[in-house]
């Protein structure tokens, strides 16, 4: 079985005056405080909650 890609999630910006659905993602993520990251596998769902979220994370390859 091929190894699955992974990504790196960083938080960059504070959830703060977000919406909720918003600040559920980014727990959801596994993010908690800023600057907080996460290596994830590089799925489209992962994909569709970064797409969700992306002024608040940026994203590097892991």
């Amino acid at each position: 079985m091929a190894e699955q890609k992974q990504i790196k999630v960083t938080l960059v910006r504070s959830t703060i005056g977000t919406l909720k659905s918003h600040r559920d993602t980014v727990r959801g993520l596994g993010l908690g405080k800023v600057n907080s990251s996460r290596v994830l596998t590089d799925t489209p769902e992962v994909r569709g909650m970064i797409r969700k979220v992306d002024y608040l994370v940026t994203v590097s390859e892991a």
